[in-house]
C-alpha cells in the first residue's frame, strides 16, 4: 500500500512539474503609453508557431480584437510611440530557430482613423553590412520612440556560443515608406567587449 501511495504522489508530482513547465514559456502581459495599450497573450506551446491574441486597453478599433499566428516564440512586448503621432504603438518580441536565438519583431501601429495598421520589420539578412557577423542572440528594447536591437558579432574563426567581435547595436524608427510603416535603421554601431 505504501509503494502504491508513493507512485501515485510521484504522478501527481510530475503532472504538477510538466504543468508549469507549460506555462513557464506563455506570455500574458499588458503594456502601456499612458492610459492606453494592449494586453498581449501568447501561450508559446510550439517551438515553430504560436497564436498571438492582442487586446487594446483605452483604444477603440473598428474590428474584432486581432489574432494571428508568428513563426517562434513570443518573449515580451513593449508599447511606445513609435512614428512619433502621440498614440501607442505596440512592438512584440519574437524568436525562432535551433535554439531560439534569432529574433525578430512585430510592429503594430494604433492608427485612430482605421484601428490598427502592421509595421514591417525589416530581415537582418537583406543588409549585407549589418548581418556580418550575425548569428542570432537578440535583445530588443525601446529608448523614447525608438526601437534597439543588440547582438554580439561573431568573426570568422569565433567558435559557437564564443563572439569575439563585440556587441553590435542598430537602432530603428518607424517611417512611412510608400505608403507603409516600416522601420528604418537610423544608425548602427559596434562596441568592443
Amino acid at each position: 500500500m505504501n509503494r502504491n501511495i508513493f507512485l501515485i504522489y510521484l504522478m501527481l508530482f510530475l503532472l504538477y512539474a510538466e504543468a508549469l513547465n507549460a506555462q513557464a514559456g506563455k506570455i500574458d502581459t499588458t503594456v502601456k503609453m499612458g492610459d492606453a495599450g494592449f494586453h498581449v497573450v501568447c501561450n508559446n506551446k510550439n517551438i515553430d508557431e504560436n497564436q498571438v491574441s492582442i487586446v487594446p486597453i483605452g483604444i477603440k478599433i473598428n474590428s474584432a480584437n486581432p489574432s494571428f499566428k508568428v513563426l517562434g516564440k513570443v518573449t515580451k512586448a513593449f508599447a511606445d510611440d513609435m512614428n512619433d503621432d502621440g498614440r501607442p504603438d505596440l512592438v512584440i518580441c519574437v524568436y525562432n530557430g535551433s535554439n531560439e536565438e534569432i529574433g525578430t519583431v512585430i510592429g503594430i501601429s494604433y492608427n485612430a482613423d482605421k484601428g490598427l495598421d502592421p509595421i514591417y520589420f525589416p530581415d537582418i539578412y537583406l543588409d549585407a553590412k549589418i548581418r556580418d557577423g550575425y548569428k542570432g542572440h537578440d535583445e530588443f528594447s525601446t529608448l523614447t520612440g525608438t526601437l534597439l536591437r543588440k547582438f554580439p558579432v561573431y568573426l570568422p574563426n569565433d567558435a559557437p556560443g564564443k563572439p569575439t567581435g563585440g556587441i553590435r547595436t542598430i537602432q530603428y524608427k518607424v517611417m512611412n515608406d510608400g505608403g507603409r510603416l516600416t522601420f528604418k535603421v537610423l544608425r548602427w554601431f559596434d562596441v568592443k567587449t
